[in-house]
């Protein structure tokens, strides 16, 4: 085995454990959102559809996407279904 690949297989295992300390990281953020998603539920304070509108309009929103897009979102969610 050339000294390039024992490099990149060493690569590979360095890379795995990286990745594997930034999921275990983040696994508690997960959890968190888990937990948000639930009790916006749990207290009906908004269904699951409303809450995945809020989110895509979220992103919509952070990402700089279409207006319109963020519009037809929050109409959804203020219950408002005519086009403006």
């Amino acid at each position: 085995m050339s000294l390039t690949e024992e490099r990149r297989k060493q690569y590979v295992k360095e890379y795995i454990r990286s990745l594997k300390a930034i999921e275990d990281a983040m696994e508690p953020y997960k959890e968190q959102k888990r937990e948000l998603r639930s009790e916006f539920r749990e207290n009906k304070w908004l269904t699951t559809d409303e809450i995945r509108a809020a989110v895509k309009a979220y992103r919509l929103f952070s990402d700089k996407v279409n207006i319109d897009e963020v519009v037809e979102n929050f109409n959804l969610l203020s219950g408002d279904s005519s086009d403006h």
